[in-house]
């Protein structure tokens, strides 16, 4: 009975509001798969207008919904008062609060399933990703290896809202308009009338980055042709410290990195003329964007559902895959055999450079 009575109390506060339904959705972390999601929310608003959106993940990522109408992102703060068990349950009680008619969790893993529980409890209905996990391990092995294309990660996103009663098009997707430029962005870039080309060289694992006397040949080819503007992204001392020194020895290079805040970082990607990236999260934040993103791949490979949203699979650029069956060795390029340690060596620059003066 109090089930019952806490949903009708939901659809009256609803409605005093004009939302048919409220939805929570849960992705925590990490950059790339919260960006993944912004695509799918966008598709989600225009189908269901009057359906509202609590998006659950960390403060850090809020800059990544804006623009989304309807839409709030609530804080997770999992090392502090929601850390925990007990932490778990006083998110839950603060998230009944708000209203919340069902819960898409875009997450599946312990915390969101702890959530996810406490929440059902009450009377909420919730729809959790499958995230493919048999499917992705057939992928990934050595032997007897199943390598086909599998359902993209953006896919497995809108199939959770389609169990909840909510089918959504991805097909249907628009992109936003693109984002005005603040003061500090045009001073940092000088207000180039080049072409501006993010590079993002970092990944969190090494097997996914470009070898970076390579990344040097072709940022050495593309400031020799003196049509773009190439800016620089990353975060950390290490990586900060890589980028200024490629920046002192380049006319047309400027390191972005640790110079804008994240919201103006974003704003930034959204005015690129294009991106390259490696499987990582920069390549999902350009994407979402609908800016063209040529990435290049290590041990990882596009098969697994995690190409950037939109992009062609000609924008990805794989290593010799005849010479390293084994790939994809892993679903996040934490895992290889021996002698997989130098794949990305096989995608040459003069590639990497051909594909960049096509595409951007």
């Amino acid at each position: 009975m109090n089930k019952i009575i806490n949903i009708q109390q939901n659809d009256k506060a609803l409605s005093k509001k004009g939302f048919d339904a409220h939805i929570l959705v849960i992705r925590l972390s990490a950059m790339g798969d919260v960006a993944m999601t912004v695509p799918v929310l966008r598709t989600f608003r225009e189908a269901y207008p009057n359906a509202k959106i609590t998006v659950l993940t960390r403060k850090f990522f809020e800059p990544i919904f804006s623009g989304i109408e309807n839409l709030e992102v609530y804080h997770a703060d999992v090392t502090g008062k929601h850390k925990g068990v007990l932490g778990l349950s006083r998110l839950s009680n603060e998230l009944r609060k708000t209203g919340i008619t069902a819960v898409a969790d875009l997450h599946n893993v312990l915390r969101s399933n702890v959530l996810k529980n406490l929440l059902r409890l009450r009377g909420v209905k919730v729809v959790q990703i499958d995230k493919g996990r048999a499917e992705k391990k057939a992928l990934t092995r050595s032997s007897n290896k199943e390598f086909k294309q599998l359902k993209t990660t953006h896919q497995r996103y809108a199939d959770v809202f389609g169990k909840l009663g909510f089918p959504i098009d991805l097909k249907n997707h628009s992109f936003p308009k693109k984002a005005t430029l603040t003061p500090n962005i045009l001073e940092l870039t000088k207000n180039s009338t080049k072409k501006w080309l993010g590079i993002a060289p970092f990944a969190q694992y090494q097997s996914k980055v470009y070898p970076l006397d390579l990344l040097i040949e072709v940022i050495e080819q593309l400031n020799e042709e003196n049509v773009y503007e190439i800016l620089l992204f990353g975060g950390g001392k290490k990586e900060m410290d890589i980028l200024n020194n490629i920046e002192s020895k380049y006319q047309n290079v400027i390191n972005v990195a640790g110079k804008l805040s994240f919201e103006d970082e974003l704003k930034l990607i959204a005015n690129l003329d294009g991106m390259l990236s490696m499987d990582s999260g920069n390549a999902h934040l350009a994407a979402m964007f609908g800016i063209p993103t040529i990435t290049l791949w290590g041990v990882t490979h596009p098969f697994a559902g995690f190409m950037p949203f939109g992009q062609p699979m000609e924008n990805a650029l794989l290593p010799n895959l005849a010479k390293y069956d084994q790939i994809p060795t892993s679903i996040y390029g934490n895992k290889f055999p021996p002698g997989y340690e130098k794949v990305m060596h096989s995608i040459k620059p003069e590639t990497v450079v051909e594909t960049i003066l096509k595409t951007i």
